[in-house]
C-alpha cells in the first residue's frame, strides 16, 4: 500500500486511489456530529452561491458552513460542532460549504473513492482503509482555506499513516502542541466566539468518538453527498 500525504487544493487535484480529505478544524468533525445527530443527507458544495441556491429551492434544507471561519448571512448554523452537537437533525438534508474541507471534495476529481478525515473518526478511517486494502492512498490536508498548511490536518494525516503502517502515535503530545504552540490554538483563542467557540477545540479532538466513515458518493443534479459507512 503506497501512502502519500498531500496538501491543500492542489493536493486534492493530485490525489489518486483511496483519498481521505482531511479538515479537522472544523468541516469534517462537524460532518460527523451532523451524521451522528441524524442528518439524512449531507451535501458538500464548494460554491457559497450554490449553497444559497439549494436553500432557496429547498427551504427545508439546513444550511451550514462558513467563509473565513465565520457564519454567513442566511445560514442556519456556522461550521461549529459546539453549535450543532445537541441539535436534532433527524431526517434533515444539510447543505455544507466551507473554506477548505468541501473544496477538497470538489477538487478530488481523479480519486478512485473519497472519504472525509478528522480525529473524531480516525481509527474508523484506518480500519476502513485496511479493509479496502487499496494499492494507493492519498491523505490530503486541506489546511487554512485550502491555501495554507494547518498543523492539525498534517498531524491527522500522519496519525492515519502511522496507524496504517503499525507505527505508534502520541496523540496527547499532538493535542498539547496544537493548544500551546500552533496557530490553531491561537485562532480559537482570538476568533469570533459566535462562529468559533473555544469548545470546538475539544470537540474536534475527541479522538475516535465515532465508529463510521463518511464516503463521498454521487447524489443528484451533479451534486455529491456523504454516506455513512459503519466500520466494524
Amino acid at each position: 500500500m503506497e501512502i502519500n500525504i498531500l496538501h491543500l487544493i492542489e493536493g486534492a487535484k493530485q490525489a489518486r486511489g483511496l483519498t481521505v480529505i482531511i479538515d479537522v478544524f472544523r468541516a469534517f468533525s462537524v460532518a460527523c456530529y451532523l451524521t451522528d445527530n441524524g442528518a439524512k443527507t449531507i451535501i458538500p458544495v464548494g460554491s457559497i452561491d450554490r449553497a444559497y441556491q439549494l436553500k432557496d429551492e429547498n427551504p427545508d434544507y439546513i444550511l451550514i458552513g462558513e467563509r473565513g471561519g465565520n457564519i454567513q448571512p442566511g445560514f442556519d448554523y456556522g461550521n461549529s460542532p459546539t453549535h450543532i452537537k445537541n441539535a436534532d437533525f433527524t431526517g434533515k438534508t444539510v447543505v455544507h460549504t466551507t473554506s477548505a474541507g468541501t473544496q477538497g471534495i470538489v477538487n478530488a476529481v481523479h480519486a478512485d473513492q473519497v472519504i472525509t478525515g478528522s480525529f473524531v473518526n480516525a481509527q474508523a478511517i484506518i480500519d476502513y482503509i485496511r479493509q479496502q486494502n487499496p494499492d494507493r492512498v492519498s491523505l490530503v490536508c486541506m489546511g487554512w482555506g485550502g491555501r495554507e498548511k494547518a498543523d492539525e490536518d498534517t498531524l491527522c494525516a500522519q496519525y492515519i499513516k502511522n496507524g496504517l503502517e503499525g507505527r505508534p502515535n502520541d496523540f496527547r503530545e499532538m493535542v498539547r502542541f496544537l493548544r500551546e504552540e500552533s496557530k490553531t490554538g491561537n485562532f480559537l483563542n482570538s476568533a469570533n466566539k459566535d462562529s468559533a467557540p473555544e469548545t470546538d477545540f475539544d470537540l474536534c479532538l475527541a479522538l475516535d468518538r465515532f465508529r463510521f466513515v463518511l464516503k463521498v458518493e454521487d447524489w443528484q443534479d451533479g451534486l455529491k453527498c456523504l454516506r455513512k459507512m459503519e466500520v466494524r
